[in-house]
């Protein structure tokens, strides 16, 4: 009994829980809602260092996804309109993105995108949030 136990108190001690993002202001129902979970500011809006992302299919007006089995801890989330599902945010010359983003709390702003800082939320065990992507 106690030999199971121990085997189990890992999982007790870091709870996991489900995020459920509702993405509006999508636009068309073609492609996909792109959503990216960092962890910290040194790995933020870098395609390579999301600690947890997934690709959902779009469906015009709200776009509702989970992420499930996620650690309880503080992360900063950014989303995008994959419109032609090619996985990656297009950009023109200058380098502004011609697909529809947002992110978790902070703002797109003039010159580029808001600080991890400015995006992070801390996730409990569960919880939804809305994310409006222009």
């Amino acid at each position: 009994m106690i030999k199971w136990l121990l085997l189990l108190l890992p999982t007790l001690c870091f709870a996991q829980g489900t995020l459920t993002i509702h993405v509006e202001g999508v636009a068309s129902s073609k492609g996909n809602i792109s959503i990216g979970l960092y962890k910290d500011a040194e790995g933020f809006l870098k395609p390579d260092k999301v600690f947890k992302g997934l690709f959902q299919k779009a469906t015009e007006g709200t776009t509702t996804a989970q992420i499930e089995n996620l650690p309880e801890g503080t992360y900063a989330i950014a989303v995008f309109h994959d419109e032609n599902a090619n996985q990656e945010l297009d950009t023109n010359f200058f380098g502004i993105p011609k697909e529809a983003l947002g992110f978790s709390k902070g703002k797109l702003k003039t010159f580029g995108p808001p600080d991890f800082e400015e995006c992070t939320l801390v996730f409990p065990k569960e919880q939804r949030i809305t994310i409006k992507i222009k």
